[in-house]
């Protein structure tokens, strides 16, 4: 039997142990759970950097950079080890070229095919020449004269096709399996057939007969020589195959270049051949695994000043999970296709359209950050392309250029203005650079040039693109705010059917709110969407709203304070599940969250008070958040100025003025534009602008002295 301090004690010891554990493991889930997004943050890192490391070519990298025209700026380079210099893809074609142009093609004599018409030769020679029309005599010597001309036909052969490219040139006849060279007009064609009957003939006295020798000949003769691809093809490729890819060789220690010699076409050539047996061997050798690490700390920390970049300066878009990823996927789908037409064709590196990255990005975000994240990816790129420094120098001029030109995408030739100019610039630099090389405009590579213009028509595949991206992702672009704007959109429409006040006063507020947006910079479009939709809640009780009430009954009267209240407030949450049903952007939503902020429905709280004074203050004060950004904070101010103006009786200048700066110096000091980032200065710029619309609506102007 335990005592009082032996079981009881030993239990409430375990069972310490045991909260103590299941505390720990609870704050630690916690931790977990709050971290859960930073975790998934090093999780995309990793996969991109692996990604990225994994889509490079295998191959190692030169340490020189050079360029031809250019001075070395290096120490005297000695050749590392033996090495054979490439011939350039000009040499090696233009040999082609002679290779096939030269090259002796082969045709096949069928041997079965003159037998055959030597057989048929008596049986249509008796048809054609009967016994009893002629001698025998004469008969004898018709029938010699017939297979001499035989003989003599037969002899090379009769073509089957004629080709054109033969003409004039020595070609291979193979008979009895013994090829001998022969000139190819030496071989006979049909249509050549009547002209020497004519000639033995005539030569031997027998022109009469001419035409009953072209008739017997005409249905007897038949082609026997065959153009032999095949046997013409496996020649060819032999030769070819015998083609040397190489100039010379390169013994080790010898001087290629010394420092402050100017890169020409000759050694220029060698240290082409020295890279590239410089990079295949160092892939192929041990240190693959070294090479491999030094791309990934490369890549990683191209990608770590993204993060930092996003981190310091965009911390909304970093805290958002979504939108990070939507960065990153940009990134990688770029560098995977430029691997991809590298490993093709590097010719064709320019065509893939890389201005679409920057493009979308200010779309969805900012120019800034479009222009960074595309530096970013085209210094990725430049361990992947050729002539990594011209690359590099284009790609960043177009991105700046595409930065500078695209702006209200929503406006349709604005994109086309855009590409053009985007293609302009390619052009030009690709000129620079091959002047700069070549010293002048010969021997541009046309195809280069048509490889921008197919650039800049993909790029205007854009359009669609960000209509995909704003679906998987749930981002809003100025297009879709253009379409939420239409006033006969489906949700619009129905608020102005049933609360044509509030719907009015939406379109007064839109107006004031954009006015203000565009004098400080903020994205007017967005304002204005927000402003339209921002009390669409109030449809579902319109008449408990003043604008709506067209009798004097109203309906508070024969309410509580504390209701009243609940039904003003309401209409925020309300607002929120119709514009989620009708699939309204978040983007547009963050407007009906917050638009009254933290904010007391002022009105009713007092007459609660004067009935209660143990009033609690939270049941007339609505949930907020508070405005996280400038628009929010301008739709707060313009809703709140717009609202209370029509309280306003006989206003004057002085009036508006005072007016504007109570309210919105009001909103200032219950702390509501603390999480906006939004300055003094420009708050100041929007009571101005505020007041001057006022002072438009309300027709104000000056007094004259009487």
């Amino acid at each position: 039997m335990c005592n009082q301090w032996g079981c009881c004690g030993k239990r409430s010891i375990i069972f310490s142990i045991f909260d103590g554990r299941y505390e720990l493991e609870t704050r630690l889930l916690d931790r977990i759970y709050k971290n859960q997004s930073l975790i998934y943050k090093y999780f995309l890192y990793v996969v991109s950097v692996f990604c990225i490391v994994f889509f490079f070519p295998k191959g190692g990298k030169f340490k020189y950079e050079f360029q031809k025209g250019k001075p070395w700026q290096y120490e005297n380079l000695y050749a590392p080890f033996d090495f054979s210099v490439k011939k350039t893809q000009e040499e090696i074609s233009a040999e082609k070229q002679k290779i096939v142009e030269g090259q002796l093609h082969y045709y096949r004599f069928n041997e079965a095919t003159a037998e055959a018409v030597y057989l048929d030769y008596e049986s249509e020679f008796a048809k054609t020449f009967p016994s009893k029309e002629h001698s025998a005599s004469e008969l004898a010597i018709l029938e010699k004269t017939g297979r001499e001309l035989l003989d003599r036909i037969y002899e090379k052969g009769i073509l089957e096709k004629m080709n054109s490219d033969d003409i004039g040139k020595q070609v291979y006849l193979i008979k009895q399996n013994e090829a001998h060279q022969i000139n190819y007009d030496d071989l006979y064609r049909v249509r050549d057939v009547e002209g020497i009957v004519q000639r033995v003939l005539e030569k031997e006295n027998l022109g009469s007969f001419t035409n009953a020798f072209q008739s017997l000949f005409f249905d007897l003769i038949k082609p026997n020589v065959s153009y032999d691809d095949n046997l013409s093809q496996k020649a060819l490729d032999e030769e070819l195959s015998k083609l040397s890819l190489t100039r010379g060789a390169i013994d080790e220690g010898k001087l290629i270049i010394a420092k402050g010699e100017v890169v020409e076409s000759e050694n220029y050539l060698i240290l082409e051949s020295l890279k590239d047996e410089f990079e295949s061997e160092l892939w192929a050798s041990n240190n693959y695994y070294y090479i491999l690490s030094g791309y990934t700390v490369l890549v990683a920390l191209v990608l770590m000043m993204l993060f930092l970049f996003l981190k310091k300066y965009r911390d909304e878009i970093f805290e958002n999970g979504t939108k990070v990823t939507f960065i990153f996927i940009n990134i990688l789908v770029m560098v995977f296709v430029t691997t991809i037409v590298v490993k093709y064709n590097e010719a064709y590196v320019f065509v893939v359209p890389l201005c679409i990255l920057p493009l979308i990005l200010k779309t969805f975000f900012d120019a800034r950050l479009g222009l960074f994240v595309h530096v970013l990816t085209v210094l990725i790129l430049g361990f992947v392309v050729p002539n990594s420094f011209e690359y590099i120098f284009i790609q960043i001029i177009a991105g700046i250029v595409t930065i500078l030109t695209v702006s209200e995408l929503y406006k349709r030739a604005n994109l086309f203005i855009s590409v053009g100019q985007i293609t302009l610039i390619y052009i030009v630099a690709y000129l620079a650079f091959h002047i700069i090389h070549e010293g002048n405009l010969d021997n541009i590579i046309w195809l280069t040039l048509g490889l921008f213009l197919l650039n800049g028509m993909i790029t205007l595949f854009v359009q669609p693109l960000i209509y995909i991206y704003e679906k998987i992702f749930g981002l809003v672009s100025d297009v879709s705010l253009l379409e939420l704007s239409d006033t006969n959109s489906k949700l619009l429409k129905e608020l102005s059917n049933k609360a044509p006040g509030t719907f009015n006063h939406s379109l007064q507020v839109a107006n004031l709110a954009e006015a203000a947006a565009n004098e400080i910079g903020a994205n007017a479009m967005l304002v204005r969407v927000g402003a339209l939709y921002h009390d669409i809640g109030k449809l579902g009780n319109p008449t408990y709203f003043t604008e709506n009430q067209i009798t004097n009954a109203n309906p508070h009267d024969d309410l509580e304070p504390k209701d009243s209240a609940r039904i003003i407030i309401d209409h925020v949450i309300k607002g929120i599940e119709m514009a989620r049903k009708n699939n309204l952007p978040d983007r547009v939503i963050d407007f009906i969250r917050c638009h009254h902020g933290t904010t007391l429905v002022y009105y009713f709280y007092t007459k609660q008070k004067e009935k209660d004074e143990g009033v609690n203050e939270a049941d007339f004060r609505y949930p907020g958040p508070t405005p996280f950004s400038k628009e929010t904070a301008i739709l707060m101010m313009a809703d709140s100025v717009e609202a209370a103006s029509k309280s306003l009786k006989n206003p004057t200048f002085k009036v508006l003025d005072e007016f504007v700066d109570k309210i919105i110096g009001g909103q200032m000091a219950s702390n509501q534009f603390l999480n906006a980032n939004i300055t003094f200065m420009e708050i100041e710029t929007i009571k101005k602008i505020f007041k001057q619309r006022l002072t438009n609506i309300y027709h104000l102007r000056v007094e004259y002295p009487e």
